[in-house]
């Protein structure tokens, strides 16, 4: 079963996707037994190892709080494979489809089937989890599956590499380099669905690479997901779980609460309240195993410009620390942060911000924020919190986004019979549960047709025959 050890460059990586594609086709739909011992064995490497991969990205990112890395990728991986072992007999079954009138005693069945070699492009930022999560989708439709890492999480991706090529077979399912030659390779094979999860801009060139070849995609990206608070909120709880949204991973989430609309008059009591949970949560000490460092001196240093562009231009800022103090810059922590009337003429209300700034933006009508919301690209996560069910079913109508959690934040994500995906600029397509398995399958329509079905009529020569039978057909349409 183990893999052979090689340096994997450009070439191995084209032998690799050949050995696989060659062999879908060879064997092209695996048995429900395969199915699940290779969903078996996709367990094992995780769960038997998991304190080696929170080791591991702990030290790709400076330092990973491990309950986090517990929570957020082990614990969610193992979930996956458990509910789709669980579910696999059903989810592979042929499916009943009515039959129209006309063509009965006929009968339609939707099957299954494998879409053949799976690529995965996996971001850094939740590199176990959004990694293994769509693998375990393509494995349980029964694809072959080639996994790209990130290069900002090597550590990380040679452990990967390691536990899963001592488990399976190289034609199954394998883990490439990171080297930048190989990410730029990978996109343009023609995979029989590619899945990327990053950013936007990133998540455009990789589209565009897929799309020389046809290649299906499903495009998990970001933006700038709002937190809406409504005057029927209860402050203090929205706050708290707004502020423990933003902090999770040091903010380094894809759908956090990238910014807060808030009643005008309320600016300041969140604020004050939203920087009390924060320090409650995680202290103001960069010692503090339970906050996370940023990826890498490159990020921090974006982060630092952000809050200094709004600065300049007129925010008011709220730091427990500044985050060049050297007990923080040391250790790559970036002190939780509030910027107070943020502007769109400011930077960090144009990007993504991927840490643990929270901009907050005071509104005077409810309607101001759905206006907010829609003159902007279609974000990833909307937050809604408040006890209104007219104004809050007023925001998911108006509003288009990837998911919503109302009164609290994340959660939707963790959902696995709902499916995750983005809409717009914050991606394309979903993957979760069933709805990765179907995905990741072609759900192939069969007519079956009956011996007593009067279809032959349709056949030349016409003459009065098809007359009587257009008058059926037209009568039963």
């Amino acid at each position: 079963m183990d893999q052979p050890v090689k340096r994997y460059g450009q070439s191995t990586l084209h032998d690799d996707f050949r050995r696989m594609r060659e062999t879908s086709r060879a064997k092209p739909a695996p048995k429900l037994r395969e199915r699940l011992d290779r969903l078996a064995r996709l367990r094992a490497a995780v769960s038997e190892n998991e304190s080696r991969f929170e080791q591991a990205i702990s030290a790709d990112f400076g330092h990973r709080c491990a309950t986090e890395t517990a929570i957020a990728e082990s614990l969610l991986v193992l979930g996956e494979i458990k509910h789709a072992s669980k579910n696999l007999k059903k989810w592979m079954a042929p499916r009943r489809v009515a039959t129209a009138l006309q063509f009965v005693p006929a009968r339609n069945r939707l099957i299954p089937q494998p879409l053949g070699v799976i690529g995965i492009i996996a971001p850094w930022n939740y590199p176990l989890q959004l990694t293994l999560a769509p693998a375990v989708g393509a494995l349980a439709a029964g694809n072959r599956v080639m996994i790209k890492p990130s290069e900002l999480v090597p550590r990380f991706s040679e452990l990967l590499k390691e536990v899963i090529s001592a488990r399976f077979a190289i034609d199954e399912l394998v883990v490439t380099g990171i080297d930048s030659d190989i990410a730029q390779a990978f996109a343009s094979l023609p995979f029989d669905h590619l899945i990327f999860t990053g950013s936007t801009r990133v998540g455009r060139l990789v589209a565009e690479a897929a799309g020389r070849n046809l290649t299906p995609i499903t495009l998990e990206l970001g933006g700038k997901s709002p937190a809406i608070v409504d005057r029927s909120a209860d402050l203090a709880k929205a706050a708290q779980r707004i502020a423990y949204g933003k902090l999770l991973n040091a903010g380094q989430t894809c759908i956090a609460p990238d910014y807060a609309l808030v009643p005008r008059e309320r600016v300041q009591d969140f604020a004050d309240k939203v920087d009390a949970g924060m320090r409650r949560m995680f202290g103001t000490n960069p010692d503090n195993d339970d906050y996370t460092s940023i990826i890498s001196d490159a990020h921090y240093a974006r982060l630092e410009s952000l809050v200094s562009d709004a600065s300049a231009k007129g925010a008011r800022i709220i730091q427990s620390a500044k985050p060049d103090h050297p007990d923080w810059k040391s250790r790559r922590k970036f002190p939780p942060t509030l910027v107070l009337g943020a502007t769109h003429e400011m930077t960090i209300m144009q990007e993504e911000i991927f840490g643990p700034l929270l901009p907050v933006v005071g509104y005077e009508d409810a309607s101001e924020t759905i206006s907010y919301i829609n003159e902007r690209d279609r974000p990833l996560a909307l937050y809604w919190f408040g006890n209104n069910d007219a104004a809050r079913d007023q925001v998911l109508t108006r509003t288009v986004s990837g998911g919503v959690t109302v009164n609290d934040c994340l959660f939707h994500f963790t959902q696995i019979n709902q499916p995750m995906g983005g809409v717009g600029a914050s991606g394309s397509g979903a993957y979760h549960g069933e709805w990765g398995f179907n995905a990741l399958s072609k759900l192939k329509p069969v007519f079956y047709r009956s011996p007593f079905n009067r279809l032959g009529d349709l056949y030349p020569p016409y003459g009065g025959k098809i007359a009587r039978l257009q008058k059926l057909l037209r009568f039963m349409s």
